[in-house]
Formats: structure tokens, C-alpha cells, sequence
């Protein structure tokens, strides 16, 4: 039968969230209902939240969603009430991407996730005095006390790690992490740069830290983030309020150029710094997204000696793999994912957005009572 619970609306492009009790539908067949713990909040809900995305409004948004189960619809095999799940994106299953791998690439992944605001057959999964909300974002809509979410976007997670310490997982975490482990693969002695301390590109630099690259450099104009990029395993840190970047990673790879760059900024005039920054053959992962219709120049002749630029949705990650192991390196303390982390109650998701917004903040979770 229906739910009833609080969530935060976005009644339209620009507004706040404000807390309104919603209705959610009941659980379709490959759907469960979901008590939310603690859910992340990333940049691209504030996107939406913005009106920056043509996500129907008045809606709910939120993609790193953490939880119980408390229900589950007739078809749905991986997952049982009373286990811990962690949300991220959705999927069809059935699309070559899928069946490769590959659902972050997902034929119909821009409608289940970004774009759509309801279920593939067009029906709503929220709804307010009896009219349809903007829902199904990612597949789970986490900002309410209860969450309707698709199968195949839980994961089911070790119960004994706190959900508050790994929600940041279902997107930001393992877009970063998976930059690096599945489209770099640093070999031995290599570098990889990260240009953008935020919570993406310290997920990368966390990650680079696990693998056999000798040099990882952090770029960012913060000092407080590039400091934490140093203790989380940056071997090199440029500062471009003060250093000009091409001179600096010259000097730090003595003139070879990176192996690997993670952009994740969505600045172009920071993009085309990164790719002249490679080495030949060397790879640059396009993380950051501008504003869509966003064009970057680039010098042609500069590629040919074998430059890779690669764009990634959501790491390549094929989350039933990814996130447990994930989890398994933050309960080892291996991933101290902890750093990166400010916990707000859900009712002061505002404080949340404007922490965020200035940097006092990297990753926000809310938590729920």
C-alpha cells in the first residue's frame, strides 16, 4: 500500500528544499521500499535543484541514499527486508552496456536517472495531494525518511559498518575511485594528477594511493584541501592561486608530462591545461560536467602523439561489484572516507547546501532519526 513520509521538495528551479510530507507509491515488482539512514549530497542534486537540468519540478532529488529495507515487490530476488543496502544509480539490464558490464552506460540511462522524474513506463513514484512529483531520480529519490527504490539500484552492504560513514559511496566516491582504477590503471612509477580537491577528486587521489603510481599530484587553489590531499595520500600538491599549472607538473615530471589526468573541475580552461599536461600516450578522464552545449578547444596536432581523452559517467562502476568492495576498504581503513565527511540532521539540508556550496564542507550527509 502507499507511504506516507517527509521529504525535501524542490517546488521549482532556484527554490530551496523545503520539507513536505509526500506519498510514495507502492513497491512495483522490482522495487523496494527503503528506511533511509543517511543520505550524501553531491553537486549534481544542487544542479537540478538550480534548475540546471530540465528535471520535472516540483520534485525530490537525491542519488547516495543509505538504508534498511523494510519491503520489497514481488520479483525482487537480491535483496530482503531488514538488510542494510546502500542506493546508486539505475539501469535497464537488458542494453548491450548492461549485459557488458557496463551500466553506467545504460541506453536509457539519462530518462531512469537524470532526466526522466518517474519510472521507465512513465509512472509516478511520489506524489503530493494527489498529484505527481518529479521522483525517480537515479532510481531512488533519497531525500525523504523513505525511499522507493529500483532493484538494481541497492546494494546490499556490510551490516556492521555505519551507513552515515559509506552513503557517500552511490555516486561521488565511486566516480572518483573509479577514474582511476577502471579507466587509468596506473601502471609502475606512473603519475596521476588530479585536478580538483573537492569529494570526487579526493576519492581519485584515495584511490591512485592503492595502486603502483609513484607520483600523484593534487591540484586545486585551496590550501586546507590540498593539505588534506597531502594526509590522504597526494605525493605532490599544486596551488594555481599561486603556481602556473603546465610549469608546475613540467618541473614535477621532469618534463615528460602526466600518465594520467582526473578533471573533475567541469572548468574547460582547466580541462585543456590538463591535456596538454599528458605525457604521449598518456590518458585524461573528463569527470567535471559544464553546463550542456559546453565546447573546449584543443590543439589536434598536440594529440597525435596517442593522448586519450575519455569521458566517465559514475566511475564505469559495475556497482554490485564496486560497492562492496568499497565498503570493505572504509571498514579496513583503508578508504578513510571519514575525511571527507560533515553529517547535518535531514531538517538542516539548507545549512547542508550552503556549507557545501562555500567549501566549508566536502561531502555533506544528512542523517535521519
Amino acid at each position: 500500500m502507499p507511504t506516507t513520509t517527509r521529504a525535501a521538495v524542490v517546488e521549482s528551479g532556484g527554490a530551496p528544499f523545503t520539507l513536505s510530507d509526500v506519498v510514495l507509491d507502492e513497491p512495483g515488482p522490482h522495487e523496494a521500499l527503503v528506511r533511509m539512514v543517511a543520505t550524501g549530497l553531491c553537486h549534481t542534486d544542487l544542479g537540478v535543484a538550480s534548475g540546471g537540468l530540465p528535471f520535472p519540478l516540483p520534485g525530490v532529488l537525491g542519488h547516495e541514499g543509505a538504508g534498511v529495507v523494510e519491503a520489497v515487490g514481488p520479483a525482487v530476488t537480491g535483496v530482503a527486508p531488514g538488510d542494510h543496502v546502500l542506493l546508486s544509480f539505475t539501469s535497464c539490464g537488458d542494453c548491450r552496456n548492461c549485459r557488458g558490464g557496463h551500466p553506467a552506460y545504460c541506453a536509457t540511462w539519462l530518462p531512469l536517472n537524470l532526466l526522466g522524474g518517474s519510472r521507465a513506463d512513465g509512472s509516478s513514484t511520489i506524489s503530493r495531494g494527489g498529484e505527481a512529483l518529479g521522483g525517480h531520480f537515479f532510481g531512488q529519490s533519497s531525500f525523504a525518511e523513505r525511499a522507493l527504490a529500483d532493484e538494481r539500484s541497492l546494494v546490499k552492504v556490510d551490516p556492521d559498518v555505519p551507513l552515515e560513514s559509506i552513503a557517500p559511496l552511490g555516486c561521488g566516491v565511486q566516480t572518483g575511485v573509479g577514474a582511476v582504477w577502471n579507466v587509468l590503471k596506473p601502471d609502475t612509477g606512473g603519475t596521476v594528477v588530479v585536478l580538483g580537491a573537492g569529494a570526487v577528486g579526493l576519492s581519485a587521489v584515495m584511490a591512485a594511493a592503492l595502486t603502483p603510481a609513484t607520483r600523484i599530484v593534487a591540484v586545486d587553489r585551496v590550501a586546507e584541501r590540498l593539505s588534506l590531499a597531502r594526509e590522504l595520500g597526494a605525493t605532490h600538491t599544486v596551488d594555481t592561486s599561486t603556481t602556473e599549472l603546465g610549469e608546475a607538473l613540467a618541473g614535477i615530471t621532469d618534463g615528460q608530462g602526466a600518465d594520467g589526468v582526473v578533471e573533475t573541475t567541469g572548468t574547460v580552461g582547466v580541462l585543456r591545461q590538463g591535456v596538454d599536461a599528458l605525457a604521449a600516450r598518456g590518458t585524461l578522464v573528463v569527470v567535471g560536467a559544464p553546463p550542456f552545449g559546453t565546447e573546449v578547444s584543443l590543439d589536434v596536432n598536440g594529440l597525435l602523439g596517442g593522448k586519450r581523452i575519455v569521458g566517465l559517467t559514475l566511475g564505469d562502476s559495475e556497482t554490485q561489484t564496486m560497492i562492496p568492495a568499497l565498503v570493505r576498504l572504509v571498514k579496513d581503513g583503508r578508504l578513510p572516507l571519514h575525511r571527507l565527511i560533515g553529517t547535518y540532521p535531514f531538517g538542516d539540508i539548507d545549512r547542508a547546501v550552503q556549507d557545501m556550496r562555500s567549501g566549508k564542507t566536502i561531502k555533506p550527509v544528512l542523517t535521519f532519526a
